[in-house]
Parts: C-alpha cells; sequence; structure tokens
C-alpha cells in the first residue's frame, strides 16, 4: 500500500498549483486525496489560472474543473504522511473552517511534511503553525506571514523555502524546487 497525501482544496483554487502537484505525487507513486469542506469524494470544484502578465498583480483566468477523491468529513490526519495546501484564492476561505486549520495544526504537531504554494500560506498563518518558522508565499501574503510571528522568505518566483517540515514558494514557477525539495521532506528515493 503506498503511502497517502493530502491535498486541502476549494472553489478557485489556482489550476496549475492543485493539478501539477496532485499528478506529479500520484506519478512517484504516492495515493494523494484531495478534500474540499461541505464537498464528498466525486463533488468538483472550480479552478482559476494565475498568470504573471506584468500587471501590478497577477491576472486571473477560468481553470479546469477538479474532482475530489475523498470525503472532507472522513479526514484521519493519522493516515497521510504529508499535507499540501496550493494557493489561489480557495485559501481565503477555507482557512474559515475549523476542522481545516485543525487538520493542519495536526500535521504540525505531528512534525508531518507540510507544503504551501502561494496563498496557501494564510492557512498555515490562520492555523497559527508559522510563529518563529521561515515560509515563503505569494508576496501579498507577506503581511499575514510577519504579523502571525513568521519570518517571511522573499525569494524568487521560481523558488523554494524548506524551514523543517514546511516547504513552501511564492508560486507556481516553483514547481521543480518546490515539489523536490517537498520530496526531500518526505523522504522519498526516486532514482534514474
Amino acid at each position: 500500500m503506498s503511502k497517502k497525501i493530502l491535498f486541502l482544496v476549494g472553489d478557485y483554487v489556482e489550476d496549475y498549483e492543485v493539478m501539477v502537484p496532485f499528478q506529479a505525487l500520484a506519478m512517484v507513486g504516492y495515493t494523494v486525496e484531495a478534500v474540499c469542506p461541505d464537498k464528498q469524494a466525486g463533488d468538483s470544484i472550480r479552478t482559476a489560472i494565475h498568470d504573471f502578465e506584468g500587471d501590478q498583480t497577477y491576472s486571473e483566468k477560468p481553470g479546469h474543473n477538479f474532482q475530489l477523491n475523498a470525503d472532507f468529513d472522513a479526514v484521519n490526519t493519522d493516515d497521510y504522511v504529508g499535507l499540501v495546501v496550493p494557493g489561489g484564492r480557495a485559501p481565503e476561505y477555507i482557512r474559515l473552517n475549523e476542522r481545516v486549520l485543525e487538520i493542519t495544526r495536526e500535521f504540525a504537531q505531528a512534525n508531518k511534511p507540510i507544503a504551501a504554494v502561494c496563498h496557501g500560506a494564510q492557512v498555515l498563518t490562520a492555523a497559527g503553525i508559522v510563529e518563529g518558522r521561515k515560509v515563503s508565499a505569494y508576496p501579498a501574503c507577506a503581511p499575514e506571514v510577519r504579523l502571525c510571528g513568521g519570518e517571511y522568505q522573499d525569494i524568487a518566483v521560481d523558488h523554494a523555502y524548506t524551514d523543517g517540515n514546511i516547504v513552501s514558494a511564492p508560486a507556481w514557477p516553483a514547481h521543480p524546487a518546490w515539489l523536490k525539495q517537498f520530496l526531500d521532506v518526505l523522504g522519498a528515493k526516486i532514482t534514474l
């Protein structure tokens, strides 16, 4: 039986930040389960594509529908070896769900690997797990990281940062670095 990784997602999660890591982690042998508050396996969420086109902030376009494959209400964090929190607009509202915060805290308290990208840091800050930690995120989330006692890592958009069990990155261009560092923290061994 393969090891399981949990994704916390919601409507208007960033398309690339849920699809690419979900498929990449499954490709290397993990069982990947995506859940959303108030939704069940078989339900879909909408995604959004955020792009960097020279404006003062990212642009947003409709993405694909993404089908959930597990029930939020059935999550038992003991069943998982790692947690992924993609960005987009979903973290802004799923962080209002107390069980989302409990799940995040349970992973942190067990020192299990946590990967957050872009606005995914909003879930980490709301859960109160960034105090004294170095965390990257989309630059608009820097004030939240700092206000919650974290040390915001202002790194290039295609870089990632690891502080203990937390792997974070500013946005989807960091996928190669972010996923590699997350796999390292998970203890995955990939040979060529």
